[in-house]
């Protein structure tokens, strides 16, 4: 990739990790991230839809403020 492409694409890059970060895109990353540095490995972490099924039941159990 040429550095003008790079220098457009960039702006555009940083607004697509926001919305992942806003969105909450992103939990399951951050929860792999977290794992690994106080387990030292990835190795037992829930699987993407183990995460996604125990995040969602404990919102609803447990509702904080939030938008929706």
């Amino acid at each position: 990739m040429s550095s003008f492409a790079a220098a457009v694409a960039r702006p555009f890059k940083a607004v697509h990790w926001y919305l992942k970060e806003v969105m909450g895109e992103n939990a399951y990353v951050h929860y792999l991230e977290h794992y690994e540095r106080h387990h030292g490995t990835r190795e037992g972490a829930m699987c993407e839809r183990e995460f996604w099924r125990e995040l969602i039941d404990e919102q609803e159990t447990n509702p904080k403020a939030r938008c929706c």
